[in-house]
Formats: C-alpha cells, sequence, structure tokens
C-alpha cells in the first residue's frame, strides 16, 4: 500500500502518541480524521497542523469506552472524508495505576472498555469501509502487554489482549484487510513520573534511552506500508522485554 491519497482514522489523535500518529499520517500523504475525547483542544491542534501540511483534516469526538459509540466511528470519519476509509489506527488507550487492593469492578471496566472492547468496536464498525479499499488496521499494544506490572495489572491485562484481538482480528479478517500492532515501551512515560523514574528506565534500556514518538510513528509507518504481514506485534522498546 502506497500512502498518498489514502484516508485514515486514528483513535486518541489530541494528545501524546495518536496525535503524532496523526501528524505522522498526514506527512506521508494521508488525510486524517482525528479521534479525540476530552482533548477538543489538541484535536484542533492536530487537525490545524494537518491542514497545515496540505492534508485534509477533521476531528470526530466519541466516547469510545460507548461501545456504540466506538462501532459507529469509522462511520462517522468515513462521512467525513469523501465516504473513504483505508486505514485505522486504535490508539487511544487510559494507563492507570493502582495497587492491587485498589482496584475496584468500576476502574477495572473503565480500563478494560476502552483499552480493548472499543478498538474491537471500532475496527468492527470500519470492516465494510477497509475490506472494500483492502486496507489496514494498526492497533497500539504496549510491551506491559508482555511483563507483569504489578501496579498496573488491569493495563496489562487489557493490553495483553490487545495483542490476542491483533491476531484474532487478523486471521478473521484476511487476506482483504491486513491487521497489525506496534507494542510501544518507554516512550512517552506518565505525566506524573519523575526525574528519577525516567532516568532509571533509560538506565534499564539496552539502547541506552528512552523512545519517542516517532520511533512508534516510523513503526506504524512501515506495517501500513508492508503487503505481506498480518498478524504481527512489533514491540518498539529500545530491548526493555528482552533485558
Amino acid at each position: 500500500m502506497t500512502l498518498e491519497g489514502r484516508a485514515a482514522l486514528v483513535t486518541g489523535a489530541g494528545r501524546r502518541v495518536g496525535q503524532a500518529i496523526a501528524l505522522g499520517l498526514a506527512r506521508a500523504g494521508c488525510d486524517v480524521a482525528v479521534h479525540v475525547h476530552g482533548t477538543a483542544d489538541g484535536g484542533r491542534d492536530t487537525v490545524e497542523q494537518i491542514r497545515t501540511l496540505g492534508r485534509a483534516a477533521e476531528a470526530v469526538a466519541a466516547d469510545l469506552a460507548d461501545p456504540h459509540a466506538a462501532a459507529a466511528l469509522a462511520g462517522r470519519a468515513a462521512g467525513l472524508l469523501g465516504g473513504r476509509l483505508d486505514i485505522l489506527v486504535n490508539s487511544a488507550a487510559i494507563m492507570v495505576k493502582q495497587a492491587v487492593a485498589e482496584v475496584t469492578p468500576e476502574s477495572w471496566n473503565q480500563t478494560l472498555d476502552l483499552n480493548l472492547r472499543a478498538p474491537f468496536f471500532v475496527t468492527q464498525g470500519a470492516v465494510p469501509y477497509l475490506r472494500a479499499s483492502r486496507g489496514r488496521v494498526v492497533n497500539l499494544a504496549d510491551v506491559a502487554g508482555f511483563e507483569p506490572w504489578p501496579q498496573y495489572v488491569p493495563h496489562c491485562v487489557s493490553k495483553a489482549g490487545v495483542v490476542m484481538l491483533t491476531k484474532g482480528l487478523a486471521r478473521a479478517l484476511a487476506p482483504d484487510i491486513l491487521v497489525n500492532a506496534v507494542a510501544p515501551g518507554a516512550v512517552l512515560l506518565p505525566e506524573d513520573w519523575d526525574d528519577k523514574a525516567r532516568a532509571h528506565f533509560a538506565e534499564t534500556t539496552p539502547v541506552g534511552r528512552l523512545g519517542t514518538p516517532d520511533d512508534v510513528v516510523q513503526a506504524v509507518l512501515y506495517l501500513l506500508t508492508a503487503d505481506y504481514v498480518t498478524g504481527t506485534v512489533l514491540i518498539v522498546d529500545g530491548g526493555r522485554v528482552i533485558r
């Protein structure tokens, strides 16, 4: 697949890695539907930057914790992009730090509903468009899907689920739609982490540094343009899972 002139939907595109992916797709020649929820200012900023790059962009707001809103998102995005959709990047997620004793049914559902259930239903809604264009899906997993983090058990479970979701969808939607995932490591650490924690992560990463959003963007672009790759999870972590 060449990316020039393609229509893409990126969820969680109002900030952090989702925003970087949306801008990376625009630089590669895509028109982008920018999904936001709770980051309206960031969404407007993303849209403005994409338009400055000479590509079409529209913001589309939805609470993806609502499965019906998630299932309807792709159709809404396609309507804003001339009735077409070639690419879906499921990036929207939350990462909540909680000791096991502090996890409640409500907080568990909050994490699993957005991080795992939503990508399924957004993809389900996108299937008719992606099948028509022989399109691509890239999910954002996390190295937490491969490592047990004691203070983030629901998050780890949700991202492990994204790994299997990617494989299952790849089998179910082949050969028309290719489905892959990127599992970032220490790329953008939580904003409340102090300098000591950041330094520790850099020092304990085999390549000797933290990652950047651009490291993730490069991986996403590769998976979107590769024609013989599906059901793969590309770990972008500087080697943390092998340390």
